[in-house]
């Protein structure tokens, strides 16, 4: 059974493999593809080998931040199901879902209750609303209660430093949970043990 959740920032074969093959395996992995400033950062050509990790059941989401032509060009012919978009207007992400045919997760960084109504912007053109913090490669919250009165019919995902502790809170709720930092060691590390526990929280949850 597939959980409704993404562990992003995943860098290694190791981790890779262990959600891959997981009994109850997260929906979505995520990848930085193009962000230096992240310690979950992926070099393309180290990208180019760990991709190569049958994904199984899972989808595969190359995270990207205001990506550029040549980003792009690079990692077209990579195993991606999804594109999540940083920082671009809606215009950037019709041409992007429309040149690479990618399923696309749209990002919308809160700091405050209107942030969150900027969705409506590209309601026609996202598979997938992803409100976040405006932290990026750092583990930053918001106020998740900012998300309440969302519609009911929207593909919804949620992130923002959610800790494992935190799943709860989402129970009955139609959220993709995405974590990273809360699945890491104190170096920083993705945890195997956190993430089982993480997936197994969800499982649970969800039973």
């Amino acid at each position: 059974m597939i959980q409704p959740c993404k562990i992003c920032g995943i860098s290694d074969s190791k981790t890779l493999e262990f959600l891959t093959s997981h009994p109850t395996p997260p929906k979505m992995i995520g990848f930085i593809c193009n962000w230096p400033k992240s310690k979950r950062f992926v070099e393309h050509d180290k990208l180019k080998v760990l991709l190569k990790v049958d994904k199984k059941n899972s989808e595969y989401v190359a995270v990207l931040v205001k990506p550029n032509k040549d980003t792009l060009e690079k990692i077209k012919d990579l195993p991606f199901d999804y594109y999540q978009l940083y920082d671009c207007t809606p215009a950037e992400v019709k041409s992007i879902k429309k040149k690479y045919n990618k399923k696309i997760i749209v990002v919308i960084t809160v700091k405050n209750q209107e942030d969150v109504l900027k969705y409506q912007e590209y309601k026609d053109i996202g598979d997938i609303f992803l409100w976040d913090s405006k932290g990026y490669e750092k583990s930053e919250s918001f106020d998740h209660s900012y998300l309440d009165k969302l519609p009911n019919n929207l593909e919804k995902m949620i992130a923002g430093n959610i800790q494992i502790e935190d799943v709860s809170n989402f129970k009955g709720k139609s959220f993709i949970i995405d974590v990273s930092g809360s699945c890491e060691n104190e170096e920083g590390k993705k945890d195997l043990y956190k993430i089982d526990k993480f997936l197994n929280t969800v499982h649970n949850i969800n039973s």
